[in-house]
């Protein structure tokens, strides 16, 4: 993996480091508040810790799950961005998704579709496939 696949790699660990501090926090000194939204932080941080992982590892097994966390973590993001705009008394605290990851520079709204796009580029074999066909 080089260029844009490392830095890729670098924002999802980033970013699942800083979903897992906040998910912490949140949940152990202030659940009661907005259990819904501390929750769906928490499971924010486990999508962008297996993405991370499954970006790093290869084999056709951890593309397809490289797929999954980021199509799952792009409905997400759309889903409880639109949510917390239509009715905001859903989440009376953010989640890293609410208004489309305002709360993170709106990257966890850009970052799947980087994602998609890098995993639709680098599908695995088609090194092989360059490199037998030279």
């Amino acid at each position: 993996m080089s260029g844009i696949g490392r830095v890729l790699v670098a924002v999802y660990g980033v970013l699942a480091l800083a979903a897992v501090g906040r998910s912490f926090v949140q949940i152990a000194s202030k659940f009661e508040e907005a259990p819904l939204a501390y929750s769906l932080s928490a499971l924010a941080a486990v999508v962008y810790v297996l993405a991370t992982v499954a970006l790093i590892r290869s084999g056709r097994g951890w593309y397809r799950v490289a797929w999954a966390t980021i199509v799952f973590e792009f409905t997400g993001v759309i889903v409880i961005g639109t949510l917390s705009i239509v009715d905001p008394a859903l989440f009376p605290h953010d989640t890293v998704w609410s208004w489309f990851g305002r709360g993170y520079l709106f990257i966890p709204l850009v970052l799947p579709l980087l994602g998609m796009w890098w995993l639709a580029k680098h599908r695995p074999g088609q090194v092989a496939l360059r490199t037998d066909a030279a």
